[in-house]
């Protein structure tokens, strides 16, 4: 079966995750880390896409991001892939690659799923065992919307900004968010619709989604079911 293409659209929130080979480490030290966030703030600025949220694993990373056009989203991460490839193995004097695939990417409906997909990203190195907190990770754009640090790469999305008036009101209510959690059916929804790169959203959205795109954006009857979630705190 052809694999479709990538569901990606101008002026909505895509989340993207992005996995190493075999699952190898991506991501040998706070050197590396810190020279993806540069990459990311560099290309992100350059092709045109607001990057709401990240969260950089060992061995893969996930975003929130919108992009301004059509080829906003694809440039941007094949700079960002291209160009970290060559510096990960120039350091760890290897070849070949890096990543396993191609990124995946998520369409997604902001009012219904986006502030959860950031609690959800924010809340993966606690599943993955790493920290105790979110706010224990160094690695993740959740310091930011809490208030212990400034990252210039974010651009919040407007929903943030309607938690509170004041940064201490947003801070506080998003905070309270991730202590909150996501539920279990929401975190399938959100893990299936990573694993096959189907749009996440109402009926409503879905149908005025379909219009703008000959791809289709949810799986049919005939589809194939879902034979294993993906995990992806490993």
């Amino acid at each position: 079966m052809a694999r479709l293409p990538r569901l990606t659209l101008p002026d909505y929130p895509h989340h993207i995750i992005q996995r190493g080979n075999n699952r190898q480490a991506i991501f040998a030290c706070a050197a590396d880390y810190k020279f993806m966030l540069e990459l990311l703030d560099e290309n992100a600025h350059k092709h045109g896409v607001a990057l709401h949220a990240y969260v950089l694993m060992d061995n893969h990373f996930h975003l929130l991001l919108t992009p301004a056009t059509v080829e906003a989203l694809p440039q941007m991460m094949q700079a960002v892939g291209r160009r970290y490839v060559r510096y990960f193995n120039d350091q760890q004097g290897r070849s070949g690659t890096l990543w396993e695939g191609r990124y995946k990417a998520t369409l997604m409906q902001s009012e219904r799923y986006l502030l959860a997909c950031m609690v959800y990203m924010d809340l993966n190195p606690v599943r993955a065992g790493l920290v105790a907190t979110a706010a224990d990770y160094t690695w993740s754009s959740h310091a930011h919307y809490v208030g212990l640090r400034m990252d210039k790469l974010l651009s919040p999305h407007p929903l943030y900004w309607s938690l509170g008036n004041t940064p201490f009101a947003r801070e506080a209510a998003y905070a309270q968010l991730v202590q909150g959690g996501v539920g279990g059916q929401l975190q399938t929804e959100l893990t299936e619709a990573a694993l096959h790169g189907w749009a996440l959203g109402d009926e409503t959205f879905i149908s005025e989604l379909q219009k703008r795109t000959s791809r289709r954006v949810q799986k049919t009857a005939a589809g194939r079911p879902l034979s294993r979630p993906l995990d992806l705190a490993n």
